[in-house]
């Protein structure tokens, strides 16, 4: 087993097939929609839920799975509307379809379960439902989403949400979407009610809990609410105060934000990274310093929007499609400030990368190298090498064609190099091989 915990048969298997998670999800079957009822009580940290999957399967079968953490108990699960038989073992759920599924064939599954959530223990760290000092944050890429509801935890696999979540009074909460209704429910809670209807894949659903303060920004193209603790405001307003500006150099150059609403949380809590949510990026405190220390952080995640939430991965193993993207919008927000321009940055990781011994075949990277930073800086210099090969307007005409195209959908590599031979009107096989295909690092093109 290597230093990630994959090991190397796992690693082999995964380069064969192109599955990296071969034991997450199920292609049996689709979903459409998930309706999320949650209950959940701090003092004692457990979750009540009822969760309704409505889907259509993709084959004929006798049973589908889901997948939900073993530290959740299922108490019933019924098919649409009758009580049916399951199995949940080892984080999967399987469900009995006593008359079998056909093809095509909609269906609702409901599953009433509780428990106390925890995180799950992966190659890439804990992640999914874990805690914080005031209160609970979700963070679920690539694996987490089953922490706490029941899904089918596949990146190509999108469906609509809709979360009601009852807390006590005192706590707030801050989920996909936009908050449609905040009521009162049993003596001293309150239930909030989001509701997302475009579609988004499991590992981007998020849930957080806490004591936060909330604030709008305007000046964008849609409504940014934002959450954070309310010690930070004044860092808040400051260090993600250009939100609006960034949105709308994304817009210029990608085409209009693909969601009704957008927002950052920040939570009582560090985290290694920030975490691109859909319609709500996740940050923790130490992403605040009121310098704008990590505002290339706040630019990525938000670029995120386009580049792997609205445009979904198939698989996996085409990870490089949304962090190099991400990636590169954080030198495109650099050029825009007036600070480093794309040619500079290119230049510094290119030279960094050619330093390093370590090569990353980025087109497939395996499992373990899924997240290497290796992948998001060569994945960035990709873009700005294909910037330089075949000029400004075409390189942004095939971003902009990408983002429109395959607005709320999902495509893999060979679908973008596709895209960009279209509108460079030539073969780009020779450019892109060596740059996601090789561990030898290219050289970056001279637009002179």
């Amino acid at each position: 087993m290597d230093a990630d915990g994959v090991t190397q048969a796992e690693e082999r298997r995964a380069q064969a097939t192109g599955h990296y998670f071969p034991r997450h999800g199920d292609p049996a079957f689709h979903p459409t929609a998930y309706d999320l009822r949650l209950a959940y009580l701090p003092s004692q940290r457990t979750l009540t839920g009822v969760a309704r999957v409505t889907a259509t399967a993709e084959a004929a079968v006798e049973r589908i799975g889901l997948d939900l953490s073993a530290a959740l108990g299922v108490s019933a699960v019924s098919l649409d509307g009758v009580d049916t038989r399951f199995r949940h073992r080892r984080g999967k759920l399987w469900i009995d379809a006593p008359s079998g599924l056909r093809p095509g064939q909609s269906f609702t599954a409901e599953v009433r379960y509780s428990g106390r959530p925890r995180p799950l223990r992966t190659p890439y760290g804990d992640i999914g439902w874990d805690y914080t000092p005031t209160g609970v944050l979700v963070a679920s890429q690539p694996l987490g989403a089953s922490s706490w509801f029941p899904c089918n935890d596949r990146p190509g696999s999108k469906a609509a949400y809709r979360m009601a979540v009852t807390v006590p009074d005192g706590h707030q909460v801050v989920a996909n979407g936009t908050l449609s209704e905040r009521s009162p429910a049993k003596a001293g809670h309150s239930t909030w009610t989001y509701e997302h209807r475009r579609p988004m894949a499991s590992y981007l659903a998020t849930l957080n809990i806490g004591r936060f303060a909330f604030s709008e920004q305007h000046g964008g193209p849609v409504p940014i609410r934002n959450a954070y603790p309310p010690r930070m405001a004044a860092a808040f307003a400051h260090d993600f105060g250009r939100q609006p500006q960034m949105m709308r150099l994304f817009e210029r150059h990608f085409g209009p934000y693909p969601f009704e609403v957008y927002g950052s949380v920040v939570v009582e809590a560090e985290l290694d990274q920030p975490v691109e949510n859909q319609t709500y990026s996740l940050f923790g405190a130490n992403h605040l310093d009121g310098k704008r220390g990590s505002e290339h952080l706040v630019a990525h995640e938000l670029a995120h929007h386009w580049f792997g939430n609205s445009v979904g991965l198939t698989e996996w193993r085409h990870i490089w499609l949304n962090e190099g993207f991400a990636t590169y919008c954080e030198w495109l927000w650099s050029e825009e400030c007036g600070d480093a321009d794309a040619d500079d940055c290119a230049a510094a990781n290119w030279a960094d990368l050619a330093d390093d011994s370590q090569r990353v075949r980025i087109g497939d990277p395996g499992p373990a190298k899924l997240f290497d930073e290796r992948v998001y800086s060569r994945g960035a210099c990709t873009l700005h090498a294909l910037r330089t090969t075949i000029g400004d307007e075409r390189f942004f005409a095939t971003l902009r064609a990408w983002a429109t195209e395959y607005r709320h959908r999902n495509a893999g590599t060979d679908e973008f190099i596709a895209l960009a031979e279209r509108h460079a009107g030539r073969s780009l096989s020779d450019f892109f091989h060596p740059w996601l295909y090789e561990k030898r690092l290219p050289p970056l093109p001279s637009d002179e």
